[in-house]
C-alpha cells in the first residue's frame, strides 16, 4: 500500500491543526480590527461584563469556516496540512464537495456550541467541556480503521497522507 492510500495518523492531523490555529488567529485578528474600525472602536461593550454582538460572532464564524471550506475545496489542504503532506478527500481520493466541506466544518465546530453554557457553568468549566468534546471528536479516529474523526464520518471524508515528492 503506497503512502497516498494510508490513512493519516491522528498525531499528524493534530500538529497540522496547530499550524491552522495560527492562521485562524490571524484571520480573527484582521476581522476584529476591521470591525473595530467600522464601529469607531465600540464593537465590544465593556462594563461589569463584556458584551460581544451576535452579528460579530456570526461574522467570525463565517470567515473562519470559509477559510477551511475554501482550502478543502481547492486542493484538499489547508495551510497547516501542506507541510505535513496530508489531504482531505472523498473515499475515492477525489476532492470533497461543497456540501461535504460545509458538513465537515460544521461538525468539527460543533463543540463550540458548548460556549453558550458559560453563563451557567463559568468560563473555566465551559472551556474544559469544549476541550473534552474535541478530544472525543478526534478520539474516534483512534478506533476507526480509516482513522476518521467524528467530523470525517459525518461528512463522509477522510484524511490521507500524500506520497513523498
Amino acid at each position: 500500500m503506497n503512502a497516498a492510500n494510508l490513512p493519516c495518523p491522528l498525531w499528524r492531523r493534530l500538529v497540522a491543526l496547530v499550524y491552522d490555529l495560527l492562521i485562524v488567529v490571524a484571520i480573527v485578528m484582521v476581522v476584529g480590527l476591521l470591525c473595530q474600525l467600522a464601529t469607531g472602536g465600540e464593537l465590544i461593550a465593556t462594563g461589569t461584563h463584556a458584551m460581544v454582538p451576535l452579528w460579530y460572532q456570526a461574522l467570525q464564524c463565517v470567515v473562519v469556516a470559509a477559510y477551511f471550506v475554501a482550502s478543502w475545496r481547492r486542493g484538499g489542504q489547508t495551510v497547516g496540512m501542506r507541510p505535513w503532506r496530508i489531504r482531505v478527500s472523498r473515499d475515492d481520493g477525489g476532492t470533497i464537495s461543497l456540501l461535504q466541506a460545509v458538513v465537515r466544518v460544521s461538525a468539527a465546530a460543533a463543540p463550540m456550541l458548548l460556549l453558550a453554557l458559560e453563563p451557567t457553568l463559568g468560563l473555566h468549566t465551559t472551556l474544559w467541556a469544549v476541550l473534552a468534546a474535541w478530544a472525543l471528536w478526534f478520539g474516534v479516529a483512534l478506533l476507526d480503521p480509516r482513522r476518521r474523526a467524528l467530523h470525517d464520518i459525518a461528512a463522509d471524508t477522510e484524511v490521507r497522507r500524500l506520497p513523498a515528492s
